[in-house]
Parts: structure tokens; sequence; C-alpha cells
């Protein structure tokens, strides 16, 4: 396992977002690479995990790329797979990386599951910082709860500064407004002058698009159910 950059940016921040509930380390990370136009300059290779390689464009797209932000000096991980078993040693690579480019600190943005949010509803978001000054009007401290995954690897360590910005989904399907509720976190803190408008609208839209695939399969499943009685019948 190890990490490879074409560049080697000073004193940068560092933003990572892996798969988990609602996948929305993954879009946010996403959506930030495309709003501030950060260009690919490495990767993470993980030879324990199964090649899988998304192509997009023609082009082939890392599973655990690195992008960067030059005017916001933002060093981005992207990442596409799961991690599941590799978690304390992805950490240790990201901890290696922030000491080699002495990086400012290390910004997870994760999505944690929650069974009281309707869908269609404004997730609630939550952050824990080593920056006691860090104060949020979009999301409240963390005071309880448990952490899971590179993050909580990463929040345990002594050696690097670390902030977690969380956000609730209702589900394992993609959750867009609930990477938006982190992003909004996000830009309050780093002052990134996102407009994080654009997830909202894609999530009502992924919504009403799921609503529809689900009554036409539910009449389908109708269908079938009386064919089969009268059938039998």
């Amino acid at each position: 396992m190890r990490y490879k950059l074409k560049s080697k940016p000073k004193n940068p921040t560092i933003v990572e977002g892996f798969p988990g509930f609602g996948l929305v380390g993954t879009i946010a990370t996403e959506y930030l690479i495309k709003h501030l136009d950060a260009k690919k300059i490495g990767y993470i290779r993980v030879e324990e995990i199964t090649p899988t390689i998304a192509i997009h464009d023609g082009e082939p797209i890392e599973p655990l790329g690195i992008f960067y932000s030059k005017k916001k000096n933002l060093l981005i991980l992207h990442a596409l797979v799961n991690v599941s078993g590799l978690e304390w040693k992805i950490a240790e690579i990201l901890a290696k990386m922030a000491k080699d480019l002495k990086a400012k600190e290390i910004i997870s943005l994760e999505g944690v599951g929650s069974e009281t949010i309707m869908k269609g509803k404004t997730p609630n978001s939550y952050y824990l910082s080593h920056n006691k000054k860090f104060k949020s009007k979009c999301g409240e401290p963390l005071d309880e709860g448990i952490i899971i995954g590179v993050t909580g690897a990463l929040i345990v360590r002594d050696d690097v500064k670390n902030t977690c910005i969380f956000a609730e989904t209702h589900s394992t399907l993609p959750d867009s407004r609930a990477a938006a509720k982190i992003l909004c976190v996000l830009d309050e803190y780093l002052k990134l002058g996102l407009d994080y408008q654009p997830l909202i609208k894609k999530a009502e839209q992924f919504e009403g698009k799921l609503k529809d695939v689900m009554s036409k399969a539910k009449k389908v499943s109708r269908s079938a159910e009386e064919k089969s009685q009268s059938y039998f019948g």
C-alpha cells in the first residue's frame, strides 16, 4: 500500500471521503473536485483491493484518486471502492501523506445512518474537530456517538490534526441532500464559496425517479400476482 503524487503541494488541507452510508463522502468529494476544478495529481494504491476501475469519457478513474485545487490549496481524496478491513492501513497512509506535505489538517466527510430522518427532509449535521474554535450554523458539535471506518482510525491518532463532519442519511441509496449538508458545514469552515443547491436539486430529482421506479415495480408485482392467482384459481 502506497501513495504517489506528481507534485507535492506545501501545507495543504486534506479532505477525504469514502463510500459509506448514502455514499455521502464520495458524493461530497466529487462535487468539491468539480466545483473547485481540482486536477488529478496522484493516487493511493492498495494491492489488497480487487482492481475495480470505472471508465468515464473514455478515461479510467482511480479507485482512490488524489486531486488538488491550487486556488484553495486543498488536496482531495476521492474514493470509489469499499475499503472494509483496511481502515487502519489507509489511515496510516493518509497520516504519512499529511506529515510529508506538512498538511494543516485532515478533514473527514461521512454519512451516518439514521432511522429517524424522513425522506425529503433536511438531515442533521455534526462535527468533531481538534480546532476548539470551530463553530457552524449548519451543524452542531458531536458530543456522543460511534465513529467507524477510516475516519475512526484517523481521529484516535495524536500525530495528525483531524476534523470530522457528519450528516445523517436514511438509507444506503446515494444521498445528495446529506452531502449538501456536509458541504454547508465545510464551506463555513474553509470559506470555499460553494454552491451546494445543485446537490439538493439532484437529490429531489433522484427521489422523484426512485419513487417512479418503485411505483412501476409495485404495479408489475401486483400484475404478476394477479396472473398467478388467475392461473392457479
